[in-house]
């Protein structure tokens, strides 16, 4: 039998989420997700446990917060039907159902505390009342079924259908091969470099086919500043950066020995 294991008064990060968010009366759709990831945090730092397994649930939830916090930075993602997805969903999904079954508990709880002091009596029905069953006439049967009643019917076993699909794994997506790897991008950054002595940050994002492309071309142009090789300025505030080249790029022979690795 498996052995609960409380950390003071939570069971689990969902239900310390769920602490969190009725303690400062926040509407669970809306969550301010940089307040809640602070709180979070602030207790995650002050938890003192030896057991790994329970630590590590409530580590995964505090990378989820911050990934979820990241996202929010991010320009929103528009679903095929033209609406933007909000990073927040998936949480709020989760906290909802545990919300229903932590209530379901204590429901349960009542019902098993009051069927203490419930007593049954053992059936006394003979044995050929149990045994018998009533003819049953076909054309009786269906003699008062209409086209409205099969309707309900058909509703019914449809409603049935869909119960059965999972709510959360049936939203679950495809993991997709990786567009391309930051040394890749950094062996292209080289050959733009050598092409475009100075050029616009911006256009060169702008020349990106998707999201993907942009960030690992941006860790690129950081990796490629921490190396010396390029200089970047901005000549005032919202103004376009200007990136230059600082060595040719046929002497880059650290950027080769980096994407060997």
């Amino acid at each position: 039998m498996a052995i609960s294991v409380k950390i003071n008064v939570f069971e689990g990060p969902l239900d310390l989420l769920l602490h969190l968010i009725e303690k400062n009366k926040i509407d669970i759709y809306d969550i301010p997700i940089v307040e809640i990831t602070d709180q979070y945090m602030e207790y995650i730092h002050g938890m003192e446990t030896e057991d790994l397994g329970t630590m590590s649930e409530f580590l995964v939830m505090a990378a989820t917060l911050l990934d979820i916090k990241c996202k929010m930075l991010l320009p929103r993602e528009v679903n095929e039907e033209g609406q933007e997805e909000d990073p927040r969903e998936e949480l709020v999904q989760k906290l909802l159902e545990y919300k229903m079954y932590k209530y379901m508990s204590y429901e349960l709880k009542d019902k098993l505390d009051g069927a203490a002091g419930v007593f049954y009596k053992k059936a006394t029905i003979p044995g050929e009342v149990l045994k018998y069953r009533e003819p049953v006439d076909p054309k009786e049967l269906l003699a008062s079924l209409t086209l409205e009643k099969l309707n309900q019917i058909y509703k019914s076993i449809l409603k049935k259908q869909e119960a059965k699909i999972d709510p959360i794994r049936s939203k679950f997506g495809t993991i997709e091969k990786e567009e391309v790897s930051l040394s890749d991008k950094m062996l292209e950054m080289k050959e733009y470099a050598a092409a475009h002595h100075r050029f616009s940050f911006r256009k060169l994002l702008e020349g990106q086919t998707s999201r993907i492309q942009v960030i690992v071309t941006f860790l690129s142009i950081l990796e490629l500043m921490k190396m010396g090789y390029i200089h970047v300025e901005q000549e005032a505030l919202f103004d376009d950066i200007q990136v230059e080249v600082q060595e040719n790029p046929e002497t880059w022979r650290h950027l080769t020995e980096f994407a060997d690795e």
